[in-house]
């Protein structure tokens, strides 16, 4: 019996990284390039992560970009947070909105300004982005054992692949087109069609270089690969961001008003069977989000 033979399994998320190593050094995804994390980012994820979370360092960062302190401060006096005084300075914001929905927002600030959008086929790429994690955000509440911020961050990061490949990768703007249009295939076949990777692939690397939490980066990997629902060689984080996923998407489209998409009609047993969900919860949820999207 050799030593492989009596090496543990690899991890889902091991099995991502080398494959995305491997497509990134000499596959697919060599041209592809993926903006650094942004400083501004490291810091802070780095001041939350310590034991008791250095609120000082978070602050200085938030007052270090203007734009970014009047992103907290036009919030915190919005209707959803304001309490009829209005505030005035970034200390006063944080006090109003938590330490978790500041880094929230100061993150998905962050991420916008990197990886900025210039095309029509993305034109409201960030402001579903946005839905997405906050859709994320609210059904972590009602999941046991889901971090909100775990499941913010992948509402966050999703799609991220696209805006990606819109800047490295000539002609994505017209796979974008056709992707949509087609019903002989999906989206991702098309990408992969047109350019030998897709956009769950790209999104992956980005959460690699940008050290997010490896049951996301695996997640965004997988998202369009429902049939892995359930499957013994995903860890179970990595299997509840995706049904979670395609829940927020699903109740997304419905506010939107547009029709259930392909994903949700083949997958939503398997996605409820795995959350232990009732249809009658998605309405309830649903109705509790209603302002939370407008909102956004």
């Amino acid at each position: 019996m050799t030593d492989d033979t009596l090496a543990p399994p690899r991890s889902r998320a091991q099995q991502v990284r080398q494959e995305l190593d491997q497509a990134h050094r000499s596959g697919p995804l060599k041209t592809i390039v993926i903006p650094p994390c942004p400083e501004l980012l490291t810091r802070m994820r780095s001041a939350l992560a310590q034991t008791e979370p250095d609120l000082t360092e978070v602050a200085r960062i938030a007052a270090s970009d203007v734009a970014m302190s009047a992103t907290l401060i036009k919030l915190a006096n919005s209707p959803a947070f304001s309490l009829g005084q209005p505030v005035h300075t970034v200390g006063q914001a944080m006090t109003r909105l938590g330490l978790q929905k500041t880094a929230q927002e100061m993150t998905a600030y962050l991420v916008r300004t990197t990886l900025k959008v210039n095309s029509p086929q993305l034109q409201r790429f960030w402001e579903r982005s946005t839905q997405r994690a906050v859709a994320m955000g609210h059904i972590a509440h009602h999941l046991p054992g889901l971090s909100v911020d775990l499941a913010h961050t992948y509402g966050l990061f999703a799609h991220v692949g696209m805006p990606v490949m819109m800047q490295s990768l000539r002609g994505y703007a017209s796979t974008m087109v056709e992707a949509a249009a087609r019903i002989d295939r999906s989206y991702i076949a098309t990408e992969n069609a047109n350019h030998r990777t897709d956009h769950a692939v790209v999104g992956a690397l980005v959460a690699r270089v940008w050290q997010l939490a490896p049951e996301v980066m695996v997640a965004i990997r997988r998202h369009h690969d429902l049939d892995m629902l359930g499957d013994g060689e995903t860890e179970p984080e990595a299997h509840t961001l995706v049904a979670a996923g395609l829940v927020a998407e699903h109740l997304m489209r419905r506010h939107e008003g547009l029709p259930p998409d392909a994903d949700w009609a083949g997958h939503e047993a398997a996605a409820l069977d795995w959350l232990h969900l009732a249809p009658g919860d998605l309405a309830q949820w649903e109705e509790e989000l209603l302002p939370l999207l407008d909102a956004c």
